[in-house]
């Protein structure tokens, strides 16, 4: 098994910033991409950012200069910094990661979601 759990989001003015995390646990291996996607009332689910192993990032174009995202693979854990917020940002924000994970001699791939943050930016 293998959980991810979200911190970090919360009620915020436009132009404002918070900082989003995800710390990955459970029985891990190793974790390839992790990303933060994103999901408000009425649209799909939706990227904002991913980051690979290496450090490698990408982002979404609505969110390009003012979000960045980061990780430390020792503590396997993702971060997001979202500056100058607008209230188009406003949606439940959820975590992934592609894992390997294992249960006893028996490894497997595992893409799993955190349980989301709720993001709201007042005009």
């Amino acid at each position: 098994q293998v959980q991810l759990l979200e911190s970090g989001g919360g009620l915020v003015q436009a132009g404002g910033s918070l900082r989003l995390s995800c710390a990955a646990s459970g029985s891990i291996f190793s974790i390839n991409n992790m990303g933060w996607y994103r999901q408000a009332p009425g649209k799909q689910r939706e990227l904002v950012a991913t980051v690979t192993r290496g450090g490698n990032t990408n982002y979404a174009d609505s969110v390009k200069g003012r979000f960045t995202i980061s990780r430390d693979n020792a503590k396997n854990t993702v971060y997001l910094q979202m500056n100058s917020l607008k209230p188009e940002d406003t949606a439940v924000y959820y975590c992934n990661a592609d894992t390997v994970a294992y249960s006893g001699s028996y490894y497997h791939s595992l893409d799993a979601w955190g349980q989301g943050t709720l993001v709201t930016v007042s005009s």
